[in-house]
């Protein structure tokens, strides 16, 4: 799993395996290997795993989802977006203003892109994915539901946690994604359950912007998505991935 890290007050990029890290010779999107130095994972704060220009995110795909909101299955993917001041990585803590109302989790697998993206075919996206981490688009849904659209709602910084890492490929047929709200289970389902495919929205997004290295793209939220109050720790696992942990604190 490759990691973005401070060590020492300088953000560094490595690959995590056994609780140790190992330095890339390089940066996370442009290195020839590991480097020499390795450091224990408990030494170090992990930050976000890239810096996005953007966050480009899918609304309503997931077939178990669509049915949970009784909404008519859409012709083409539905985006948003939010902005590059709202990422945080894991660990970190989700800061809500105290008048925003309602808040909501929503468990996502992200796309990580790797190389500079503009009208691809789909059969050609695997070669500008470098990989897929954990998010949570987290919502202020009083807001989203009062503005009658999501940009508001969805762009507060602290707004998108992503992490803890990238891994390279995950089972595109068969991938369970899960969230916890103070260990019980509240999102259960798989990525299995797309209505828009990983390779078909990274191509479709593709046609109407271009996607830089370190963009990140959110797939949607399964079925379970509900509301959670100060002090409430949100836990989301993805199979292949592993887990992004964040709490929330209204202030």
């Amino acid at each position: 799993m490759y990691v973005r890290y401070n060590y020492n007050n300088e953000v560094c990029a490595g690959f995590l395996e056994n609780d140790m890290i190992r330095s890339l010779n390089g940066s996370l999107f442009n290195h020839d290997g590991l480097g020499e130095e390795s450091v224990s994972l408990s030494s170090v704060n992990l930050l976000p795993p890239c810096q996005p220009s953007k966050v480009v995110c899918v609304g309503l795909n997931y077939l178990d989802h669509a049915a949970e909101m009784n909404e008519t299955l859409p012709d083409a993917p539905l985006l948003f977006m939010k902005p590059a001041t709202s990422v945080i990585g894991h660990g970190d803590t989700i800061v809500a203003p105290k008048d925003t109302g309602r808040l909501d989790y929503e468990a996502e697998l992200a796309i990580v892109i790797g190389r500079e993206a503009k009208n691809i075919p789909a059969a050609e996206a695997p070669d500008y994915i470098f990989g897929y981490t954990c998010a949570n688009d987290f919502t202020a849904r009083a807001i989203q539901l009062s503005d009658k659209q999501w940009t508001r709602g969805k762009s507060f910084d602290t707004f998108c946690p992503i992490g803890p890492g990238i891994v390279r490929t995950i089972d595109h047929n068969n991938a369970r994604i899960h969230l916890t709200v103070n260990g019980e289970v509240r999102q259960d389902s798989n990525i299995k359950e797309f209505i828009f495919g990983v390779y078909d929205v990274v191509s479709y997004i593709s046609r109407h912007m271009t996607l830089l290295p370190g963009d990140v793209i959110l797939t949607g939220t399964p079925h379970g998505v509900g509301p959670v109050n100060s002090g409430d720790v949100m836990s989301v696992s993805i199979d292949g991935i592993g887990t992004l942990t964040n709490t929330l604190k209204v202030q």
